[in-house]
């Protein structure tokens, strides 16, 4: 049977009709193809450039559409308008893997990325995070050399243990988070959907009455948190997770996770025993409160155009949420936003998928890619042009003359202001106290999951030729906890007086 009608012409990019997609326009019957084919031409061109610079981490990911509804008491502690309770922001998410490449298995002994975009009536906020509480290491000047060390080596091409534990036995603040990552349940989820999300920074948050608090955030997955063991991880399909979503949402099983924060003081968070915004540490024994809950009910209608091209930075934020100190995040501020600036351009904010609600109108102009309209001729501020279709204006320099030292305080929109001290230099977080948190997740688990994080770990370190690291990297597992430590070791076939030894020379300052 016949269409009912036709689908439309094709057309080249500018518009014009494309009549013949079947033959190269040629000099003669058996001459060479013309230059002034530009259908032809404009058709290579492209094709040349479909593939874009892959992300640096994070390349492998699956993106959905969704939802967020506050339904908890948060309105209190921040002025961000979206947790007004029963306020409903649209969300995308892209989970991930990290080291790999973007064609890569996603059955890896890696964190998950877990990056939710949410679409406010004051503009985006990107809540860019993974599925484990910690991060391996504390300061964003090591991240390059922590990122260097998990990629493939730069003279075989391939991932090496030998590299990967030669950084960890060098970086012992790396030691819970791998406990994490060496666990079943943790380290190797059974899909995106049975895994919790974790902002893993503090952030600073403000309420109308310009009051901060300090909170992390966290996503508990309605579906539970399970994880798969080595054997299964073998057997696992290259795009499991990615298929279990698309199968799930496709099905109408819509995944659903509730946001849970916990909420500290500036003074409560200096109370603290180790530093507050050491993001290589929980905030243990801080309870949680449930503020919303996010559903995913729609896959994108395209790949690149969405997942692909989606851009997250932790520096996209509304009013109400604020940087911390954490030397991680605050690295993140800027890297994360200028890996989107080379991958995508500078005007990648205003694609679709990275597009907030709210009309943007200000200064920035031209670049790859600019695509939003821009009318007039003031290209400047303050102005008093004010007829001008291009004109914007501030709250101190509004123009026609106003010249204020700084906004109104009154206004909603403004920063916190928060005291500093101290002198400028570089110094280590301190207390370090790299082991204490690793025991006691270890102690926290049962007998099995701890004979299998010791199982898993030696798996891996057993192809680690280097005698000296694996003796170092076990004696910061027998700081944490003792039997870790002499379980791993006897995996490993070390002598424990060898480990004891390597454990009694840590320095003090990484123990506390």
């Amino acid at each position: 049977m016949a269409p009912s009608s036709k689908p439309p012409l094709m057309r080249q990019d500018s518009g014009a009709p494309i009549v013949d997609n079947q033959n190269s326009e040629t000099a003669g019957q058996d001459g060479p193809v013309v230059l002034e084919d530009f259908a032809l031409i404009e058709k290579l061109a492209h094709f040349d450039r479909e593939r874009i610079p892959e992300r640096v981490v994070h390349a492998r990911g699956v993106g959905a559409h969704g939802y967020f509804i506050a339904n908890g008491d948060f309105a209190g502690l921040s002025k961000a308008a979206l947790f007004k309770s029963g306020k409903k922001t649209p969300v995308f998410v892209r989970f991930s893997t990290v080291m790999n490449y973007r064609g890569s298995p996603e059955a890896a002994r890696d964190p998950r990325g877990f990056a939710t975009k949410f679409y406010t009536e004051e503009g985006n906020w990107d809540l860019v995070g993974i599925n484990l509480p910690v991060f391996f290491i504390r300061d964003a000047i090591k991240f390059p050399d922590f990122v260097h060390a998990l990629k493939p080596d730069p003279v075989t091409n391939m991932q090496d243990m030998n590299n990967q534990f030669d950084f960890f036995s060098n970086a012992p603040e790396s030691t819970h988070m791998l406990t994490y990552i060496y666990s079943d349940k943790y380290g190797m989820p059974i899909n995106y959907r049975h895994m919790d999300g974790q902002g893993v920074h503090a952030f600073r948050v403000i309420n109308d009455k310009g009051e901060t608090h300090f909170v992390k955030f966290h996503w508990v997955s309605q579906q539970g948190v399970k994880g798969m063991d080595l054997k299964a991880t073998h057997a696992a399909d290259t795009n499991y997770a990615t298929a279990d979503l698309y199968k799930s949402i496709g099905e109408g099983n819509f995944p659903k996770w509730d946001l849970y924060v916990q909420v500290l003081t500036p003074k409560e968070a200096a109370a603290l025993p180790y530093d507050a915004f050491d993001d290589t540490k929980e905030w243990l024994g801080v309870p949680e409160k449930k503020i919303g809950t996010m559903v995913l009910n729609k896959m994108p209608d395209n790949y690149f155009q969405e997942t692909e091209q989606a851009a997250f930075a932790p520096g996209v934020m509304v009013p109400g949420i604020e940087p911390s100190p954490d030397k991680m995040l605050q690295g993140r501020l800027f890297s994360y936003a200028d890996t989107q600036r080379y991958r995508l351009g500078v005007n990648y904010q205003d694609l679709p998928i990275n597009r907030p609600l709210v009309k943007v109108q200000n200064d920035h102009q031209d670049g790859v890619m600019s695509i939003r309209p821009r009318k007039g001729h003031v290209n400047w501020q303050p102005t008093s042009r004010y007829d001008d279709p291009g004109a914007v204006v501030d709250e101190t320099n509004p123009g026609m003359g106003i010249i204020r030292a700084e906004a109104p305080q009154n206004n909603r929109n403004n920063k916190s202001r928060y005291a500093v001290s101290g002198v400028v230099l570089k110094q280590a977080v301190h207390p370090t106290d790299n082991f204490t948190q690793t025991g006691e997740i270890y102690r926290s688990f049962s007998p099995f999951e701890q004979s299998e994080v010791v199982h898993n770990l030696a798996s891996d370190m057993k192809m680690v030729k280097s005698h000296e690291t694996k003796v170092r990297f076990t004696s910061y597992i027998y700081r944490s906890d003792k039997t870790y430590g002499e379980n791993l070791a006897k995996a490993l076939g070390l002598k424990i007086e060898e480990v004891k030894q390597a454990a009694d020379h840590i320095p003090q300052t990484q123990v506390q």
